[in-house]
């Protein structure tokens, strides 16, 4: 009797374990997001060079959870936290002070993405530092 709760529990937690291991994609759409994880505070130079492939794929990520933002870009180099339980992700396209000192003032270029409240994605801006 115990037999069949038993083996579909043991199902769903092999299922569970599988799906919570996954790793991260490689790509999204034409964005190479392996290279743009692998270059940390835009210290390499990688990310300038895949910025027009980002901002074709920009528009996909609005409406993402903050947590597949993450999953994707990789961690932000800046997360800034605004009023109204809003906040930034910030990741530098280029070397800057940043590089030489994490948490140094930058002007580097920089893109921002903007977290709602509900902590989805809503909207991508380009700027000189952090907004």
């Amino acid at each position: 009797m115990l037999v069949r709760p038993l083996i579909l529990l043991v199902a769903i937690c092999f299922l569970w374990i599988n799906l919570s291991c996954s790793s991260a994609p490689d790509t999204f759409g034409k964005l190479n997001l392996k290279k743009w994880r692998s270059d940390r505070g835009g210290c390499n130079g990688v990310r300038a060079t895949l910025l027009a492939d980002f901002k074709a794929e920009s528009q996909n990520l609005k409406g993402k959870s903050a947590n597949t933002i993450g999953e994707l870009l990789g961690r932000p180099d800046v997360n800034q936290i605004e009023d109204r339980n809003q906040k930034f992700y910030v990741y530098f396209l280029e070397k800057g002070p940043q590089c030489d000192k994490p948490g140094a003032k930058s002007q580097s270029r920089s893109v921002a993405i903007r977290m709602s409240a509900i902590g989805l994605a809503t909207e991508i801006t380009y700027q000189n530092g952090i907004p």
